[in-house]
């Protein structure tokens, strides 16, 4: 290939797209392991661990090179791929990772290290796929994917947490190339062009596709478990109230549309006062980490930044209801937003609840439909959208 054919260019994207979605799940698995230490042995534990990233994937590219060369590896390579792309999918385990909650210097680095390997490994076999043996194409690859691990660790994470459609988007990217490592494979290639032609453009389309419909299925089914797993900590029978009373449960994710729900309960509020109670159960709920990230950090550190992330998105709004002197409960959830959501007012007895019309990812609505959307699918009381 050539700076001048539409191929280099295709397979540079692919190279960049790959490395987004592997480097970042790296970075949060590096972030995570040392957000326990003191600010001074948290740099030291991300420098180490960083520069560990960028020899592991100097020598693991030159590897995977020279070995996706030999016969039936591609294929091997290609299982490896999609199964990458379904942990990508999947929700986070809530079981105890490899990491110590010891928050020790050396066990963080440990840590680092141990995910460096696996996930440099992981990123490399992508690259390699994706760049079809031309060695110019994997030396940007490299040269893209060691500046995203090494200073762009907060930044990936934040944009997947804001917009998800980036995970998913990245899943359906492994399928794709995994499709086209599969049917490159020299066992099986001579074959395949002479008799099966039509799958250079199939057996990629069905890798992007299955992937996603595999990995949504199973994500869904993780998901539910861990729902139920969560509404066992909330009382079975909402607690009784006056009759006429009313129980909002308030949705905040920090956006500026939630902080316009927080005014329309207040307004509610002003409606009710003197009339009869007024409830408001303020909710929280965050979004999963991906499944391959789990492995490597505690139970007790994914709880820790999910709590932290909840925490920020929820300042703005307890401050607008401290300061109006409106009583509340405030609930954290990890979980699909909508269906969390609609579980926890059925649960906690709420017969109405207050949402922004948009949130942090409006800007991916169009793809996969709005939390608000979707929560008004799923609720069982009304739901009222702050405009």
């Amino acid at each position: 290939m050539t700076f001048n054919s539409p191929e280099f260019w295709v397979a540079l994207m692919q190279i960049i797209g790959v490395n987004i979605v592997l480097s970042g799940d790296n970075a949060v698995v590096i972030a995570l392991a040392a957000r326990s230490l003191p600010p001074d042995q948290q740099k030291k534990a991300i420098a180490w661990g960083s520069g560990a990233a960028v020899a592991m994937r100097i020598v693991l590219t030159i590897v995977a090179v020279e070995l996706l060369r030999l016969p039936y590896l591609k294929l091997i390579g290609a299982g490896l791929l999609l199964w990458i792309a379904l942990q990508l999918l999947l929700p986070e385990d809530e079981g105890e990772g490899e990491a110590a909650a010891t928050g020790n210097l050396a066990a963080a680095i440990k840590t680092i290290l141990i995910a460096d390997l696996v996930m440099s490994l992981d990123n490399v076999i992508g690259v390699a796929a994706a760049a079809k043996g031309d060695v110019t194409l994997l030396v940007i690859g490299l040269a893209i994917s060691i500046p995203i691990v090494i200073f762009a660790s907060t930044m990936l994470m934040n944009l997947m947490h804001r917009f998800p459609i980036i995970i998913t988007a990245g899943a359906a990217l492994l399928g794709w190339v995994a499709g086209e490592m599969a049917i490159s494979d020299p066992a099986i290639k001579d074959w395949i062009d002479a008799h099966m032609a039509l799958l250079h453009y199939a057996a990629p389309l069905a890798g992007a596709v299955g992937v996603v419909v595999v990995g949504k299925w199973l994500a869904s089914r993780a998901e539910q478990e861990q729902l139920d797993e969560a509404m066992k900590e909330i009382p079975a029978t909402a607690p009784p109230v006056q009759a006429g009373a009313h129980r909002v449960l308030l949705a905040i994710d920090g956006s500026a549309h939630s902080l316009k729900a927080v005014e329309q309960v207040l307004a509610l509020r002003k409606e009710h006062q003197g009339v009869a109670p007024f409830q408001v159960h303020v909710a929280n709920v965050q979004t999963p980490l991906p499944g391959d990230v789990s492995p490597f950090v505690t139970n007790a550190s994914l709880q820790g930044y999910h709590k932290e992330q909840a925490d920020a998105a929820l300042a703005p709004a307890r401050a607008l209801l401290d300061q109006a002197g409106c009583q509340y409960e405030v609930h954290q959830q990890v979980g699909d937003p909508a269906t969390t959501l609609a579980a926890l007012a059925k649960q906690l007895g709420c017969d109405q609840i207050v949402m922004g019309s948009r949130g942090h990812g409006a800007a991916t609505s169009a793809l996969i439909g709005s939390v608000a959307q979707r929560t008004i699918e799923h609720s069982t009381v009304p739901v009222l959208l702050a405009p």
